[in-house]
């Protein structure tokens, strides 16, 4: 089993990349994002619990993320991994999931870091923002105030993998197939260790 989290700012590219992990080493990709939305619609007790914290304006508490992406990895019981991607968001949450895997006796392998200069991350951004119905997309303020959050509040989860000597950064400018590429030897590095 191989767990990677995928890291990055908004607009990194870590939805296309995943797409194309998932194809290529049959991981499964855990999103928060995603997994706190479909808790929510399907009005599960943890998406309720989730939706009051939400609805009051708070952060929900990393016990009840967990507890939701518990759930998710005992419904893939035969994937070759996980990508997680949107967590963890802090140090407390990566020293949460380290506990979380020690209890389906794996761990995280790898954080892999797509690094993307700012003015390209707002130019991505303003363009998908154009393609699709995502208001939050579409505002230049909002994107760099997306951007500046990440680099003060997310980014130092980096230290924490690197003092494990689990972490790798990923030039994530160039060609789509490029930026896999890189990663790809990242991951063929890890599957030689397994």
């Amino acid at each position: 089993m191989l767990n990677i989290v995928l890291f990055g700012p908004p607009g990194a590219g870590k939805g296309t990349q995943s797409a194309k992990l998932i194809e290529k080493y049959g991981l499964a990709h855990l999103s928060t994002g995603d997994i706190f939305r479909a808790n929510i619609k399907g009005n599960t007790e943890l998406g309720k619990l989730a939706k009051s914290y939400m609805d009051a304006g708070n952060l929900v508490p990393d016990e009840v993320t967990i507890k939701m992406l518990e759930s998710e990895v005992k419904k893939s019981p035969n994937a070759n991994g996980f990508i997680f991607d949107g967590f963890p968001r802090t140090t407390p949450q990566a020293e949460a999931l380290d506990v979380f895997l020690e209890g389906f006796d794996t761990t995280i392998h790898q954080m892999v870091s797509l690094q993307v200069p700012e003015e390209e991350l707002v130019k991505r951004l303003l363009l998908r923002g154009a393609e699709s119905d995502r208001p939050d997309d579409k505002d230049e303020t909002i994107i760099r105030n997306r951007i500046n959050v990440y680099n003060e509040q997310t980014a130092v989860v980096a230290d924490f993998y690197t003092k494990q000597g689990k972490y790798s950064s990923i030039e994530g400018v160039g060609a789509v197939d490029d930026i896999f590429g890189r990663i790809c030897q990242v991951m063929d590095r890890l599957n030689a260790k397994a």
